[in-house]
């Protein structure tokens, strides 16, 4: 990130949690892809360095701070491992944030505290084998009775759902009512009628897990719903609007990583008497990779700091996400490119980028939904 963009604080915590990155993620990133296995030192770690709560008021435990330096934090952190940072950001952006922003002072004070130490996780489930980018059909069902409500149906993909102490789940009461019946809870670990079962075979991000999750007439205390009745998928809507700007940071810190690798075995690699990086054509690619890089870094950090500032970020968020999630591809598929062969084998970082890479532009909506919203600011703007 170019550092006349950072204050003074923002360049510190970029440094710290680039240090912790380069000593105790980069080592143990490809064991970890390999096992896909979740690391609790590095939670503990990711934890103690205050990311866990940025951005949450210090009343609740929190660090305090900004958008701005939650983006710091994830670029780091995914340059390191993007699979940490997923972990990381389900968390806090996804899981903790819709709690800390609708929930009651009672539900805040009951989970907010554990969550920002690291001693409970909190898991986030919106998609459903049936619904991904169309939310609005999904088919889990919330029903009130004998002063509970009972969840019945399955969510699918949900990132720390075997570990989470405590689930937002978002269901329908009415369908009929379609987005305007859906409703939030806060579902605890071991609720009856409430199983986890673990996805394994992801193509990257395989140190996150990934589970799908299944309710059978699981009871909700109705001081467990968040907010209130109908409002659940502009919640979600909320949420994702904030946390796409988190993702793109992530592509940036992916990206990054890759770039750097191709740049170092182009200077050390040698074809036609010379070493790669002399040849034009891998010039070439190494410019259009850090311009990529640089555009999104610019706008996530311009996307971070309209939301920091209190205005309009939609539209932006939007085209940071959709931006920064194909050219963290693009990057990725050239640094692949570089290494040739030997980038095709699990034994260079760039095959694990290029895998992690994939995803950032499917999960927390589809390039093609981040398309329909910034086409629809666009024709707002210009109504006839």
């Amino acid at each position: 990130m170019p550092d006349l963009l950072l204050t003074e604080e923002e360049k510190m915590l970029q440094a710290a949690v680039r240090d912790f990155a380069e000593r105790e993620l980069k080592p143990r990133a490809r064991e970890m892809d390999d096992k896909e296995e979740f690391s609790w030192e590095v939670w503990h770690g990711m934890v103690g360095l205050g990311l866990a709560g940025i951005g949450i008021d210090p009343a609740f435990g929190g660090s305090g701070g900004t958008h701005r330096q939650m983006v710091i934090a994830i670029q780091e952190i995914s340059r390191g491992d993007a699979a940490s940072a997923v972990s990381l950001l389900a968390h806090r952006s996804l899981g903790l944030q819709t709690i800390y922003q609708f929930g009651s002072e009672e539900q805040k004070s009951r989970y907010i505290p554990g969550a920002v130490q690291g001693k409970k996780i909190v898991a986030w489930a919106l998609t459903e084998p049936g619904s991904g980018s169309d939310a609005a059909a999904m088919q889990t069902t919330a029903t009130l009775k004998n002063g509970a409500y009972h969840l019945n149906g399955s969510k699918i993909f949900i990132t720390n759902g075997d570990i989470a102490d405590a689930v937002v789940v978002f269901a329908v009461q009415d369908k009929s009512l379609r987005h305007r019946g859906i409703s939030a809870f806060v579902v605890d670990k071991g609720a009856p009628g409430f199983e986890v079962h673990k996805q394994h075979g992801k193509m990257g991000m395989r140190a996150s897990n990934t589970v799908e999750m299944t309710f059978q007439d699981t009871p909700v205390p109705v001081e467990n719903r968040l907010g209130e009745e109908g409002l659940g998928f502009r919640y979600a809507m909320e949420i994702l609007d904030s946390s796409r700007i988190v993702i793109a940071a992530q592509c940036i810190g992916i990206a990054q990583a890759a770039f750097e690798a191709a740049v170092r075995y182009s200077q050390q690699r040698r074809s036609f008497g010379k070493v790669i990086a002399e040849h034009q054509a891998i010039q070439f690619m190494l410019a259009d990779m850090a311009t990529d890089i640089y555009a999104s870094q610019t706008m996530t950090l311009h996307a971070a700091t309209l939301k920091d500032h209190g205005l309009p970020f939609l539209e932006e968020a939007s085209m940071a996400k959709l931006y920064a999630s194909e050219a963290c591809f693009r990057v990725c598929s050239k640094a692949l490119q570089i290494h040739g062969g030997y980038g095709y084998f699990k034994e260079a970082d760039v095959e694990r980028y290029f895998r992690d890479s994939r995803v950032t532009s499917i999960y927390e909506g589809t390039s093609e939904i981040q398309r329909i919203v910034i086409a629809r600011h666009i024709l707002e703007q210009f109504k006839a």
